[in-house]
């Protein structure tokens, strides 16, 4: 059978088939309803968890008025695998194989969700003991979270910290994350960790700053313990430069040689005399994709809302992905 034939077209089920978020072993089916777009993600993820893949949210399609029109979840072994490791003849591993496998759901006019079209097969292995190391399904809770860094502030060790861990749930099989998951999130809180007023300081001083000159922009994000997380500023000849010379720009991050391992992120652009121009700046704790779109929001908020027409980085995977969402239309260019 193709995999064209899989895919159920609208109009095969009738719309009594209400599905309920208890029935976790019945397929999906087009047709299907749900109350909101969070049941439809509730029953996708039982349901891959049941028959043994993990499962993502590929795409979704906002309104006018910013309300959530439809979804697509799939197969988190969707896509083409793309490798970006600096050394072609060893390429990173990637868990893609171009799986076909997924849900499509829409609203409807009385605001319930229908299931307008799925496909159904895996043109890779599926296991469903394996369901727990799935990415969506760890997620460490804030009794854990709070233990994790009283542990690791009195020095022990990631490994040993996490077994202490096991020994008190009674065995691997009752984690509901990984020791990755704890070495991960040890490590960012480490760069979260300012010294006692270091925060504090950094805001006094841009609030001076702003003070003596009103056009001076800055932005802090704090993460959902308060902490200093993102900080973007931009002075006035930052600002008035980009007025003249922010046809295209170039983004980078570097590591300086502080205490807190925090990446430097500046943008720069090149005036009339072919000098280097800074453009605005920020210091970021890490380096994914969400980071990358509030740091590309803000810069683009600080400059009116006036997005270059063209931006060269380096090949990164979550620069790419930051930049295709906050500047759609400007051409995005790899460095040499």
């Amino acid at each position: 059978m193709s995999e064209e034939n899989d895919e159920v077209e609208i109009g095969e089920i009738g719309l009594e088939n209400t599905m309920s978020l208890e029935e976790t072993t019945q397929e999906p089916k087009v047709n299907m309803i749900f109350n909101t777009a969070d049941e439809v993600l509730d029953y996708y993820k039982k349901y891959a968890n049941q028959v043994g893949f993990p499962m993502k949210k590929r795409s979704s399609k906002k309104g006018d008025c910013g309300e959530l029109k439809y979804v697509t979840l799939s197969c988190s072994r969707s896509g083409i695998p793309q490798s970006t490791a600096s050394n072609v003849l060893k390429p990173y591993p990637s868990i893609k194989c171009n799986c076909k496998a997924l849900l499509r759901a829409g609203i409807c006019l009385d605001g319930r969700w229908k299931v307008n079209s799925v496909k159904l097969v895996h043109n890779h292995g599926l296991n469903p003991d394996d369901a727990r190391y799935f990415r969506m399904n760890r997620a460490i809770s804030s009794y854990m979270k709070r233990k994790i860094e009283v542990n690791d502030r009195a020095g022990i060790r990631v490994n040993k910290n996490y077994n202490s861990m096991v020994v008190e749930a009674g065995g691997h099989e009752n984690m509901s994350f990984m020791e990755k998951d704890c070495r991960n999130y040890i490590n960012k809180v480490r760069r979260l960790q300012l010294g006692e007023g270091d925060a504090t300081t950094i805001q006094k001083y841009f609030l001076k700053m702003q003070a003596q000159n009103a056009i001076f922009f800055l932005a802090i994000d704090l993460d959902e313990s308060g902490r200093l997380r993102n900080v973007f500023w931009a002075d006035s000849r930052s600002r008035a430069a980009y007025e003249e010379f922010g046809d295209a720009i170039t983004f980078d991050t570097t590591y300086l040689t502080n205490k807190y391992d925090m990446p430097f992120a500046p943008f720069v652009g090149v005036n009339h005399q072919g000098h280097s121009i800074l453009l605005g700046c920020g210091l970021i704790s890490s380096e994914d994709t969400e980071t990358f779109v509030w740091l590309f929001k803000v810069w683009l908020a600080c400059m009116s809302g006036h997005a270059p027409c063209g931006i060269i980085t380096d090949q990164d995977r979550a620069m790419k992905n930051a930049i295709e969402i906050v500047f759609p239309n400007t051409r995005h260019r790899w460095c040499l």
